[in-house]
């Protein structure tokens, strides 16, 4: 499954959360993104991989476990609280979006 079919699959278990929307408030980057209160929390990237923010431990213990990697928006810009996923990955997109949900949002619902 491509990452667009699989992230659509994360936008309907999510999108009835409480405050959260899909796509934010600009064009281009996050356009299509999972949000809440207005902040990105999920998206696909323009390179197919599945990007969720996290809070920075989280991420280096994800990285270490091999469940992805740093996303880089462009060349040089590492973004110290995003994960970036491939979608080939064993990796439960679902579990990570909420747990970025909960962490972007500040709460579990």
């Amino acid at each position: 499954m491509d990452a667009a079919a699989k992230f659509a699959k994360i936008v309907a278990a999510l999108r009835r959360s409480r405050g959260v929307t899909v796509g934010a408030a600009k064009r281009g980057f996050g356009s299509s993104a999972l949000c809440v209160g207005g902040k990105i929390f999920a998206m696909v990237s323009s390179k197919g991989n599945f990007v969720v923010k996290l809070p920075r431990k989280r991420v280096d213990a994800l990285i270490e476990s091999g469940a992805g990697v740093r996303f880089e928006p462009g060349p040089g810009r590492v973004m110290k609280e995003w994960l970036a996923v491939d979608p080939a990955a064993d990796v439960d997109w679902l579990v990570l979006a909420r747990e970025a949900r909960q962490f972007v949002g500040g709460d579990a619902t």
